[in-house]
């Protein structure tokens, strides 16, 4: 059975639900999702048979949590999974999915973890169970998880907890359900102990197959950079300032995520816009127009916006966001390498999210190798490479007598000498150091963060550590003047003569905006904006005071 393409607003969800699932970068509803949400919705029992990364937490989990009652503080479903790390995956979809929703709380238990503490959270009230079924039936033996009030069971990856010698523990579990229960199966496979357990503990359930063409990229190179969110921009710029594509599609997950990231682009001086489902069609065709003659270097796009894009000559894809499906990474980058020539796809990733890579990986049947960030040494021996050539080409064109006569009248002045000093002025700046990466030292721990106050008070590096080597400046100037990031990366950058580069992290609030900037560049900034205008507004931009 196959679906077209749904949209969320087509499907009968909540506004809560909806608002959750667009934050999500869910635009359109995957196979899996269009058929099982409104069967679920109609209280019926499923047999879904998809692979990992078809969407299949979202399309029970939608339902599912509709269904919740916030106000009875009993058990009212539950979701049996065969490892920890899918039980967590599925509780931190669900939260993200009950963002705009109160009172709805949702806990995986499993093996590992000191279940007192799972004991005392299920006292004060829970009413979604994830769980692996070994430490599911050890509460039912303890009673303290009770189910009499469950409406709803779900069997996620039902082969994969078959092969692991959970059938006795799953049955035990079924068992102490009320029996008018809706039961949900989702498997990769159907082998007969998974076909008797249908028949034994469903009620005339609708068998939903989705099946995935495997497919392989072999032409196009690909590689993952291990990239936390913070990093990310400076980290696509590297990229960008390092390859020189001539042409590269940039994809994220959110149509607010591609408005923030091309402005942010635009502000550090590239030609990049961006594309999504909110934009007129006169719209979409001038970026479409504007990206095919080359007068737009860069497209930010989302999955659906970049839908029937066909240009051939796209140098990289960027994944600055892991794509939801593998089947949409798939789609991505196929973007590039197109009609016989060597593509490249760059991913960033970082923590639970090499988990998803490793899927992807598994998938695609391709590997996809881990890169190293260049520095600004590699780029700039990159560049003079670069211009190097341009340069024997030029001369072996011929055509410079203008040009030679100029070069004679500094005659004070040898020819290597006058040289090195074009090749300073063309390429280097004295003024910008290497501080705007830091290859991770470890891998990425998720309770290493930072608030947005302390980014308000604190200038940090782009590990998150405090950086000695930034300044936050003060500008008078802010939203209700409707500045953007890119008018105050002008601003400096025009008045000042830096490259865009080194400004760090710009917050904007509703009457000032403050800005990180490094401070071997902090006098020189001060004194050549001292007079400067942004949005025709004349400013004041000085230290930050700390709070």
């Amino acid at each position: 059975m196959t679906a077209g393409p749904v949209k969320f607003e087509e499907l009968s969800l909540s506004p809560e639900s909806l608002k959750a699932v667009q934050d999500m970068g869910f635009e359109e509803a995957t196979p899996i999702q269009s058929q099982c949400i409104s069967l679920i919705q109609s209280g019926r029992d499923i047999i879904g048979q998809s692979q990992t990364g078809t969407g299949k937490t979202a399309a029970f989990g939608i339902p599912l949590l509709e269904r919740i009652d916030p106000d009875n503080p009993k058990v009212q479903a539950l979701i049996l999974s065969p490892t920890r790390e899918l039980a967590i995956q599925i509780s931190e979809e669900f939260n993200k999915l009950l963002r705009y929703r109160q009172g709805v709380r949702v806990l995986p238990i499993y093996g590992g973890q000191p279940i007192e503490r799972q004991i005392s959270t299920l006292k004060k009230g829970v009413q979604v169970v994830v769980g692996t079924p070994g430490r599911v039936m050890d509460h039912i033996e303890r009673r303290t998880l009770r189910l009499s009030q469950v409406s709803i069971v779900v069997l996620d990856e039902a082969d994969e907890m078959l092969d692991m010698g959970f059938r006795d523990d799953i049955e035990f579990v079924l068992e102490k359900m009320p029996e008018d229960r809706q039961t949900l199966l989702f498997s990769a496979t159907m082998p007969a102990p998974i076909l008797e357990l249908t028949k034994r503990y469903q009620r005339d359930p609708k068998h939903i197959t989705v099946i995935r063409n495997t497919l392989t990229v072999p032409s196009i190179e690909q590689t993952y950079f291990e990239v936390r969110e913070s990093l990310k921009l400076d980290a696509l710029c590297r990229l960008i300032d390092a390859e020189s594509p001539t042409l590269s599609m940039v994809f994220c997950n959110t149509k607010k995520r591609v408005d923030e990231l091309s402005e942010q682009l635009q502000g550090r001086g590239y030609f990049a816009e961006g594309l999504h489902g909110d934009l007129k069609q006169s719209q979409r065709d001038l970026v479409m127009r504007k990206f095919r003659n080359r007068t737009l270097e860069i497209l930010v796009a989302t999955d659906v916006a970049a839908r029937g894009i066909d240009v051939d000559d796209i140098d990289i894809v960027f994944n600055y966001d892991l794509p939801q499906d593998e089947e949409y990474y798939i789609h991505r980058i196929g973007r590039t390498g197109r009609a016989g020539r060597h593509g490249r796809a760059f991913t960033f990733a970082a923590g639970r999210e090499i988990y998803k890579l490793r899927e992807i990986m598994h998938y695609t049947k391709a590997k996809i190798k881990r890169g190293k960030m260049p520095t600004l040494t590699d780029i700039e021996e990159i560049k003079t490479r670069q211009f190097t050539e341009k340069i024997k080409s030029i001369i072996e064109e011929g055509a410079m007598t203008k040009y030679i006569n100029v070069v004679e009248s500094m005659i004070d002045y040898s020819a290597l000498d006058i040289a090195a000093a074009l090749l300073k002025y063309h390429l280097y700046d004295e003024d910008a150091e290497d501080i705007l990466f830091e290859e991770p030292k470890k891998q990425y721990n998720q309770s290493q963060h930072y608030s947005r106050s302390d980014r308000q008070e604190r200038s940090h590096d782009r590990t998150g550590k405090v950086n000695k080597n930034m300044s936050r400046l003060f500008i008078n100037i802010g939203k209700k003047d409707k500045v953007r990031p890119n008018d105050i990366v002008g601003a400096i950058t025009g008045e000042a003569g830096i490259p865009g580069r080194v400004i760090g992290h710009i917050d904007i609030y509703e009457d000032f905006t403050f800005v990180d900037v490094p401070k071997t560049l902090t006098n020189k900034i001060l004194d050549r904006m001292a007079q400067s205008k942004i949005k025709g507004k004349k400013v004041k931009i000085e230290w930050a005071k700390p709070k």
